[in-house]
């Protein structure tokens, strides 16, 4: 029998008669809501824990919480300061989309979404501060997490603020211990059908907690019992700062996405190492988390545990509580600090801190805001812990903050010519890993035979790059000179499209590397019609099946107004990396980032699969005739996972020891000299376009299917439609055939030079909806 039972009567019942040890009655001084304290035995707050108790409270806690989602996503909350942990373990058990805490500190350039209050707590306001604001807004089944159920006003509180904001039809409040009356839970039915949504419950034990009347008037008749207790030896006091990239948050504070855990997990292990590097693994160790901060003091605990060094796991609390020296009372000791962040004048707690039979070292875990000067001063926790004849490491996380701020911390810098590249600085920022250093070239039928086996991904390595003999290059040359005012007129086409539809403050943002000309020439187009035109072009990667580089879309929303961002493309074949753009959108702005106009603008747009464009005639464009040489000697992209780290660029090659064959700059500079030649023709065709239907009709998808099974391909990624495309395939894949609609159309004399080249037999198919197709080889 505990001390509060037998001496004031705190007695726990549960209607099964037994008791599962997940909590113990303690007692709370001055405060005449709620005299009694329910301190859990599994939770790491007040007691010191084993971390494994704790992640297997959680785990089990979680796996009620999918019996009741089924196989729903979900989204969860926890509250602090004692469920931040609890909650991450339970949104980490489930695989959330999303983990959220409420906060109780506030952080400067952090966005509010909601607030709720605490009615028994000493500290009554929950703030709400995920980031981006959105991620709580996707309709998906909110859970909601606490230790404790007194009596489910809290959970209520926090339900309707977030259903103001985003209702949904499905909650669940999930908890350690549930000790709500009777009359509590029908107000939790009351609540469901009020806002038309179910509202389930699940927890590891419920039970009822008996509490006498006079209870606040026996414990404030309690002696006073120290805090801060002082030794004879004052203890020693070490700092480690652990390594934490900016960009992974360390909680979930402002939200923790799905898609954040493999750099939390790669992140963890490296701040689990430097830990354990500096401790003595005989020693045992008393992991402390700062309020708030739980989840990751708890998994450095359990690491060092698995490492093999004595570990437990607790933390401070803004809770005061009594303090009594008795064997079956479970807070034994208590210290009384100042709050560390600034401006904070209220006063924190730490009970326990010790392990019994032990000289443990304590481990003090804080992020940035944390870590100030009141930590050591008089009356700081340090003081206090130190004067107690405590040894403390301090390890501070650095990088605590909203996830935009974090994120802006953190990205690489662009690339920019002719360090990278032979296009001017001026006229594009590559969002790029410079891989120029290394051989990442491979031959190209081996290639081929490793990407269609599915050993390979085809943007892990990069195709040798081909160059043509004197007479294809002279043909390129005839080509740029017979196209250029066609060329021009398109240009100008999308460019003045894309302004009247979007406004003057767009950000081109060409998709590397058949865009990047574009990009180029609208810049020049734009800025040469109005020339104090501020006009940002930016190259980014996207790699089909793979998506867009979210790194490079983080560094765009951190500079720019995302709705202002225009992605541009040369041309579309089948409309695959038009999908792929939408697709890889969708899913960032689903994992917590910002929102991105999918709307591609391309120069020509035969397969119908865009509303932006300058033609949708399948014409040759001169910039699809080569490769790096016309592209500003820059390689396509490459996602290697050994060479591109989760925080970096997707990379790419940049080819200095071509520069004597480059003719990017001529390209460039012939179109541009067109510009004057077809400005008054631009107009009309713009008018045109916009009073017309441009919705994407996919025809060139369907001509592609109709290919494929006539020529019994096994999937359409083989069959690359149009000019720019088919020059594609034979330029860097393993060709197996070449169809064109007429035997002889000037459009597509280039191919038919370079199938002759590679012996590639060419078919005449009067019906076809493109101009040409290539066929890639079956090499399986």
């Amino acid at each position: 029998m505990s001390w509060a039972t037998r001496e004031l009567g705190v007695a726990l019942s549960y209607p099964d008669g037994t008791d599962p040890g997940l909590i113990e009655p303690g007692l709370r001084k001055g405060n005449a809501r709620r005299a009694h304290l329910l301190v859990s035995t599994v939770l790491g707050k007040h007691i010191p824990t084993e971390p494994g108790a704790v992640l297997d409270a959680g785990n089990r806690l979680g796996d009620l919480v999918r019996e009741r989602l089924g196989a729903s996503d979900a989204v969860v909350l926890g509250f602090a300061e004692t469920a931040t942990g609890l909650g991450h373990c339970v949104a980490a058990r489930i695989g959330a989309r999303c983990y959220l805490h409420s906060t109780r500190r506030a952080v400067p350039g952090a966005h509010t979404l909601a607030g709720f209050e605490e009615g028994h707590s000493h500290a009554t306001s929950h703030l709400l501060q995920p980031e981006p604001p959105e991620v709580f807004a996707d309709g998906l089944p909110l859970v909601l997490v606490d230790d404790e159920i007194s009596t489910g006003a809290t959970a209520l509180d926090a339900l309707r603020a977030l259903h103001a904001f985003a209702p949904r039809t499905h909650y669940v409040l999930a908890s350690l211990v549930d000790m709500r009356t009777r009359a509590d839970r029908a107000k939790v039915e009351a609540a469901a059908a009020e806002l038309g949504a179910r509202i389930d419950t699940v927890c590891l034990a419920a039970g009822r907690a008996e509490v006498p009347a006079d209870l606040p008037a026996a414990v404030a008749a309690l002696p006073e019992h120290r805090l801060n207790p002082v030794a004879a030896r004052r203890g020693s006091v070490a700092r480690v700062r652990l390594p934490w990239p900016a960009a992974v948050p360390e909680g979930g504070r402002h939200g923790f996405l799905r898609a954040d855990l493999p750099e939390f997990e790669q992140a963890l292990a490296a701040a689990a190492a430097e830990l354990r590097s500096g401790l003595d693994p005989a020693r045992p160790v008393v992991v402390i988390g700062h309020e708030e901060l739980m989840y990751l003091p708890l998994r450095l605990a359990a690491a060092l545990a698995a490492a093999g060094t004595p570990a437990r796991f607790q933390t401070t609390t803004r809770s005061p509580a009594y303090v009594l020296d008795e064997p079956d009372y479970p807070l034994r000791r208590g210290f009384r600090f100042t709050a560390p962040e600034s401006g904070d004048e209220a006063p924190r707690y730490l009970y326990n801190a010790a392990w019994p039979g032990t000289d443990p070292l304590l481990v003090l875990v804080l992020d940035e805001p944390a870590d100030t000067p009141a930590l050591a001063a008089a009356g700081g926790l340090l003081d206090v812990l130190t004067a107690a004849g405590a040894d403390v490491l301090v390890a501070v996380v650095p990088g605590a903050g909203p996830r935009a701020l974090r994120a802006a911390r953190a990205l690489p810098e662009p690339l920019y010519g002719p360090g990278f590249g032979s296009y001017a600085a001026a006229e594009v920022a590559w969002l790029l890993k410079d891989l120029s250093a290394l051989d990442l070239e491979a031959d190209v039928a081996e290639r081929e035979r490793r990407i269609q086996a599915g050993v390979a991904h085809y943007a892990e390595s990069l195709p040798i790059e081909f160059q043509p003999d004197a007479a294809y290059r002279e043909l390129f040359e005839k080509v740029l000179a017979d196209s250029a005012e066609r060329l021009a007129l398109a240009v100008g086409t999308v460019a003045e499209l894309v302004v009247a539809e979007r406004g003057d403050g767009v950000v081109l943002t060409s998709l590397a590397r058949a865009g990047t000309p574009i990009g180029i020439l609208m810049r020049r187009w734009l800025q040469r019609r109005s020339p104090a035109l501020e006009v940002p072009h930016y190259a980014v990667s996207i790699v089909r099946d793979r998506g867009i580089d979210a790194v490079a879309l983080d560094y765009l929303a951190a500079h720019h107004d995302p709705a202002s961002v225009v992605f541009v493309d040369g041309w579309t074949g089948k409309g695959a990396i038009a999908r792929e753009l939408t697709a890889a959108l969708d899913e960032y702005h689903a994992a917590g980032g910002a929102r991105f106009d999918d709307e591609l603008a391309v120069l020509a747009d035969p397969g119908h699969c865009v509303r932006t464009f300058g033609t949708r005639d399948d014409f040759l464009i001169a910039s699809a005739c080569l490769n790096s040489t016309v592209s500003g000697l820059v390689s396509r992209t490459v996602l290697n996972a050994e060479l591109i780290g989760p925080r970096d660029f997707h990379g790419a090659k940049f080819y200095r020891e071509l520069a004597a064959d480059d003719v990017s700059g001529r390209l460039l500079d012939t179109v541009t000299a067109a510009f004057d030649t077809v400005r008054d023709r631009v107009p009309a065709q713009v008018a045109a376009l916009r009073g017309s239907d441009r919705t994407p009709t996919w025809t060139g998808w369907a001509s592609v299917e109709r290919v494929r099974a006539e020529y019994g391909i096994g999937t359409v990624n083989f069959v690359k439609p149009g000019v720019g495309e088919t020059t594609r395939v034979l330029l860097r894949r393993v060709p197996w055939r070449v169809l064109v609609r007429e035997a002889d159309a000037p459009e597509h004399a280039h191919i038919r030079m370079l199938a002759a080249a590679r012996d590639v037999p060419v078919e005449v198919v009067p019906e076809l909806a493109y101009s040409c197709m290539g066929l890639i080889k079956d090499v399986q």
